[in-house]
């Protein structure tokens, strides 16, 4: 048998790869290893032989093809992403399928059916410096389709890049006529990102604030290192012209090995900031670095030996460094509320650091701890509106999920202590998103509003408030405007909760957009297979939508989840502000739980 000869010649490479693969396959392998298989046989390779190309191989999230012309290949990319944006349009962001695409016109060396050379590896570089759906191409391309109509170019001049010696000068494509694949500037250090997401047009530096790693050796003080990385994500997210990934995203990576580059690949943010914390005794110490991350690019780094009494002074510092390295001008009224804080006192702090910890935690015991906890945060601290306000929460989340033989006091309890807080501190954004749910539970609707916004307005980058806001206008009959909020609410935290993917598809219902919030639920089903709301929305949608045999099948989940499921009860629970909504919805659910063994309504 002959053996394969190498050869070189002159081909237009494009490399694709997959935004979030390891992820999406970590909350679901087979699911994203079928749609993958789909996308292949649907999609991809239909386009890559339309345009005369040919697939060269895969590599798990990885795809390498090689076309004769330049025109052909970008057309086949085009077309490929402009596709995969329409698949994507009512699947929530943090589930999306996503490519990034380089394209080069360069030599190869081949060796049988497979590619080499610095052709194939200028692909690849431009690749990883293109935006999810976006397009990266190089010089060589550029100069080939430059005239051609319908095709937008955004210079991103030289680009250092991993492995290779020189620069390669490089452009984002985009198709100006349809407008369908996503175009962001790819910048390098310094320059400001976009934050092109739900229509947003505002251009912004996007940053992820990793979970500092305790390097104390004492699995106890984990909620201090916590603390520090959470307080300069809630300083940052005061900040509007900065797009913070929330704490929920970005602490799905705590204890794990990280790479920058991965990190900004999959939260889909330019700045990365990390670092870690030794506490010995009364001593301190911080490291900390900022790095742009597809270049791996570190803009500045700093280790800081203090005592734990300056621990305030030094996350202003931190905060103040990362300000000023990503060059953001603060607007009238931020500079006050970003060196803000809640309490002076260290052992206030540090009762409030454990008390979230547990609080998190999410069950009725650990709520009791967290509420000792803030208790104790207010003994050491009576003008620390921060305890106050959690506290508030551990008592809503008593009356919101009946952990307590009266609800109803419980929520006067709350609603008390988040009065008390807003006296002492106005501008505490946290606050204002507590009352917006006590209001919504009390069905003061405009007051509800009122505060949701007003909390957003203080936090800009506050996910958890922005989803709490569109999961109120939901209930207030306005879901268009909920649908848009919670989305933005995906976007500051990639690795949503299956909460979010319920508000939005809760929104779709009440638009009677069935098919799309059917899919919706079924995600949050997936993501959360217990989560009640999840599995009673989509009972709902099914009957709404006429599909009623699927309504009473999904109607037995609601009482596997929830054996003691009480229709009275859940009827007292709905907080909709038009009483035709309570209606619709009741008789749906009335549809799927219709056979007299399934009804479980008060006596």
């Amino acid at each position: 048998m002959a053996k394969d000869v190498l050869s070189r010649r002159l081909a237009v490479i494009v490399a694709a790869d997959m935004v979030g693969y390891s992820r999406l396959m970590e909350t679901d392998e087979a699911g994203t290893l079928a749609q993958l298989r789909a996308l292949r046989s649907e999609l991809i390779d239909p386009k890559i032989a339309e345009h005369r190309g040919r697939l060269v191989k895969t590599t798990g999230d990885g795809l390498l093809m090689e076309f004769s012309s330049v025109t052909e290949a970008v057309q086949s990319a085009l077309d490929i992403q402009e596709a995969m944006t329409q698949r994507n349009a009512a699947v929530p962001p943090g589930r999306r399928l996503q490519f990034r695409m380089g394209i080069n016109l360069g030599e190869i060396i081949t060796e049988g059916e497979d590619i080499y050379g610095t052709g194939v590896n200028v692909a690849a570089r431009l690749e990883s410096l293109a935006e999810p759906g976006g397009i990266c191409i190089s010089a060589s391309v550029h100069e080939q389709i430059q005239s051609l109509q319908g095709l937008g170019f955004e210079d991103l001049g030289d680009q250092i890049v991993k492995n290779l010696s020189r620069p390669v000068r490089s452009f984002a494509l985009r198709a100006t006529s349809s407008g369908a694949v996503a175009f962001q500037r790819i910048s390098r250090a310094h320059a400001q990102g976009s934050e092109a997401e739900h229509g947003a047009h505002r251009r912004v530096p996007s940053i992820a604030v990793l979970p500092f790693t305790n390097l104390s050796g004492d699995p106890e003080q984990e909620y201090f290192a916590d603390g520090i990385a959470e307080d300069i994500i809630t300083a940052l997210s005061k900040i509007s012209n900065l797009l913070v990934i929330s704490r929920n995203s970005t602490f799905a990576y705590k204890g794990k090995a990280v790479d920058v580059h991965a990190v900004g690949r999959e939260l889909n943010v330019r700045y990365v900031l990390e670092g870690s914390v030794r506490k010995v005794g009364s001593n301190v110490r911080i490291t900390a670095q900022l790095v742009e991350a597809a270049g791996r690019q570190q803009l500045w780094a700093e280790r800081y030996d203090r005592q734990l009494t300056d621990i305030f002074a030094l996350q202003d510092e931190i905060t103040s460094n990362v300000v000023a390295a990503l060059h953001i001008k603060l607007v009238e009224g931020e500079q006050a509320r970003l060196w803000h804080k809640a309490t002076k006192s260290f052992a206030a702090w540090e009762c409030l650091m454990q008390g979230l910890h547990f609080f998190r935690l999410f069950t009725r015991g650990d709520n009791d701890r967290a509420r000792a906890l803030f208790r104790k945060s207010i003994e050491l601290d009576p003008n620390c509106a921060m305890g106050l306000v959690w506290l508030a929460w551990a008592y809503w989340s008593d009356a919101r999920f009946h952990w307590t033989e009266s609800p109803k006091d419980a929520l006067a309890r709350a609603d008390e202590l988040a009065r008390c807080a807003t006296e002492i501190d106005d501008g505490y954004s946290e606050c204002h998103a507590l009352l917006g749910a006590i209001y919504l539970m009390k069905k003061s609707y405009d007051e509800a509003i009122a505060h949701g916004t007003r909390a957003i307005e203080l936090e800009p980058n506050a996910a958890d408030a922005t989803a709490t806001l569109a999961m109120t206008l939901n209930w207030c009959g306005r879901p268009e405007e909920a649908s848009e909020l919670v989305k933005k609410a995906m976007r500051l935290s990639p690795i949503h909760s299956a909460w979010y993917l319920s508000v939005l598809a809760h929104a779709y219902r009440l638009m009677l957009r069935y098919d799309e919030a059917i899919e919706v639920y079924k995600q949050a089903i997936a993501l959360a297979p217990n989560q009640i709301a999840a599995h009673l929305g989509l009972t709902i949608c099914y009957a709404q939508a006429g599909q009623e045999e699927l309504a009473r099948v999904q109607g037995k989940e609601i009482l596997r989840v929830a054996p003691k499921f009480d229709m009275a009860k859940y009827a007292e629970s709905l907080t909709y502000q038009d009483p035709e909504d309570s209606r619709r919805s009741l008789e749906a659910l009335a549809v799927a739980l219709a056979p007299a063994e399934m009804l479980r309504t008060a006596a």
